[in-house]
């Protein structure tokens, strides 16, 4: 897929991940749109690249979605990729009462709701596009259940099967469909967690994201790096196996929480 003079929408662009794709992509030639939910740190990424163009808008909220699809088809009629990087990752104990509906909800709306919704929204103007496509970040966990974070698994297991079901539909369009499928990256996603994550298990977010780009300039339909791959093949071939060293984790934050 062409990147130099497309124009790219980026969810949850203000950092990690989506801010070095607005890097990146800069550098490919794009046009960057960015979306985030908070005015600062929009101007924060706006203060580090210049020309991108930002927009307040929160992928869990159908109304700032709507709003953001009428503002950002009139103003930038170009736009033919949208990247749903937006997301939301918890260390959750599915016995701590004191989440009510609302919070235990929160990574779906954002996570997969929010990609849903989003891909709903901004598709009939992609499909007039002599070449558009779409990107959704998923993650490794998609291929086994992490017991620590146990919603946004879910999530992105679902994100994953979203992808993969929308790609068939779209077969015969012009609209290229991606699934960006990291490992553990160093982002600001384990800011709040109790146990922070071993830095050597961890992937570069600025490797990631090369291998991410380098795929859709490929049309690969997977952008992952080779952990994935291996991940992909282990949990098929020993799930039990897979699902247990996951858990781990969880048994930790639980004896240091006794």
């Amino acid at each position: 897929m062409e990147l130099k003079n497309s124009t790219v929408l980026i969810t949850g662009g203000t950092s990690g991940i989506g801010l070095e794709l607005v890097r990146q992509l800069t550098e490919h030639g794009a046009k960057i749109i960015v979306t985030g939910r908070t005015l600062e740190a929009l101007y924060n990424a706006k203060a580090k690249f210049p020309n991108i163009h930002i927009f307040q808008s929160d992928v869990s909220n159908p109304k700032d979605i709507e709003q953001l699809y009428k503002d950002v088809t009139e103003q930038f009629p170009d736009l033919n990729i949208i990247i749903n990087n937006a997301g939301q990752m918890r260390l959750i104990d599915l016995q701590d009462r004191s989440l009510d509906l609302e919070n235990i909800n929160r990574e779906v709306t954002t996570n997969l709701s929010g990609t849903i919704q989003m891909i709903h929204q901004f598709l009939p103007h992609l499909l007039k596009k002599k070449s558009a496509g779409i990107v959704n970040v998923s993650s490794g966990i998609a291929f086994m259940p992490y017991s620590a974070a146990p919603i946004y698994s879910a999530t992105k297991a679902g994100v994953r099967a979203y992808t993969q079901a929308l790609r068939l539909q779209l077969e015969n369009t012009n609209v290229k469909v991606f699934e960006m499928i990291p490992p553990g990256v160093n982002t600001n996603l384990q800011n709040e967690w109790a146990i922070k994550p071993n830095p050597r298990m961890m992937m570069d977010v600025d490797k990631m994201v090369n291998v991410a780009i380098k795929g859709m300039l490929q049309d690969k339909k997977e952008l992952k790096p080779v952990p994935i791959s291996i991940l992909k093949l282990a949990s098929r071939l020993f799930p039990s196996m897979m699902m247990n060293f996951g858990h781990r984790e969880f048994k930790k934050i639980k004896n240091l929480q006794n």
